[in-house]
C-alpha cells in the first residue's frame, strides 16, 4: 500500500514540474503580450499628439 502512495507522489511531483513549466510559459507569454500592448498604446499616443497639432478642428470642404 505504501508503494502505491509513493508512486502517486512521484507522479504528482512529475506533473507538478510540467505544471510549473506551463505556468512559467503562460506568465512569460502574458508579460510579452502586455508589453506589446503598452508599446502599441505609447506609439498610438505619440502619433495622436502629432496628428492633433496639425488639426484645426474644422472640416475641409
Amino acid at each position: 500500500m505504501e508503494d502505491r502512495q509513493k508512486n502517486k507522489r512521484t507522479l504528482a511531483k512529475g506533473d507538478g514540474d510540467s505544471r510549473e513549466d506551463r505556468l512559467r510559459a503562460a506568465l512569460r507569454a502574458n508579460l510579452a503580450r502586455r508589453k506589446a500592448q503598452a508599446r502599441a498604446r505609447d506609439q498610438k499616443a505619440q502619433d495622436g499628439e502629432s496628428d492633433t497639432s496639425s488639426d484645426t478642428g474644422k472640416d475641409d470642404i
